[in-house]
C-alpha cells in the first residue's frame, strides 16, 4: 500500500443517538469528561452543538487579515510604482502621488486578496477536499444525513481507552456504540 500505516488499530468509537437533544447532552458530557478530539454529525444544525464541542472558530480570521493587508500594500504599491516611478505624468499640476484618487483600486485589491485567502484558508484548515473519512466505514452512518445523530471520539484523544471509552459512551444511553475502522 502507498499510504502510511495507521498508528492505532482503529480510528475511534462512535455512538448513535435518535434525537438532537440526546446528541447535544451527550456532547456536553463528553467534553466535560475531558475528551478533546471529538466530533458530532447531524442532518441539520443544532443550536449549542458548536459550543458543546468547544471548537475554536477564529483560525481563518488572522489569515484573512494578513492577506487583506498584503493586498492593500500590493494595490497601493502597484499604483505608486506606475504613477510615480515608471510613468509619471503631470496632469493639471497635481502631485504624482495623489493618494486619495488611489483609494478605490487599493480597496479592491484588499478585498480580492482577503476573499481568496478566506476561501483557500478555509479549504486548507478543513482538510478539503476529503472524499474519504473513516466514519464512512460504519454502515449506520449513512443515516447521518437523514434522521440519526452521531458522536465520535477519536482514538488519538489523550484520554481514550478502548474499554473506558466504550463504557462512557454506553452510559450516555445511545442506540448503539461502534468501533470506527481506518
Amino acid at each position: 500500500m502507498s499510504h502510511a500505516e495507521a498508528t492505532t488499530p482503529f480510528y475511534g468509537m462512535m455512538a448513535e443517538f435518535e434525537t438532537a437533544q440526546a446528541l447535544l447532552e451527550a456532547t456536553e458530557k463528553t467534553t466535560a469528561a475531558g475528551y478533546t478530539k471529538t466530533d458530532a454529525f447531524s442532518p441539520f444544525p443544532i443550536h449549542g452543538l458548536f459550543d458543546a464541542l468547544r471548537i475554536r472558530e477564529k483560525k481563518v480570521a488572522p489569515i484573512v487579515l494578513a492577506f487583506g493587508l498584503i493586498g492593500l500594500a500590493a494595490g497601493a504599491g502597484l499604483e505608486y510604482w506606475t504613477q510615480v516611478i515608471a510613468y509619471p505624468m503631470n496632469i493639471a499640476g497635481r502631485p504624482h502621488w495623489a493618494w486619495v484618487a488611489y483609494i478605490p483600486p487599493a480597496f479592491e485589491t484588499t478585498i480580492l486578496f482577503a476573499a481568496f485567502s478566506a476561501v483557500i484558508g478555509m479549504f486548507a484548515l478543513n482538510g478539503l477536499p476529503q472524499p474519504y473519512h473513516p466514519v464512512f466505514n460504519v454502515p449506520q452512518f449513512a443515516r447521518a444525513s437523514q434522521d440519526r445523530f452521531f458522536l465520535l471520539i477519536e482514538a488519538t484523544d489523550p484520554k481514550f481507552n478502548t474499554d473506558a471509552t466504550r463504557a462512557f459512551l454506553t452510559g450516555l444511553h445511545p442506540t448503539e456504540v461502534v468501533h470506527v475502522d481506518h
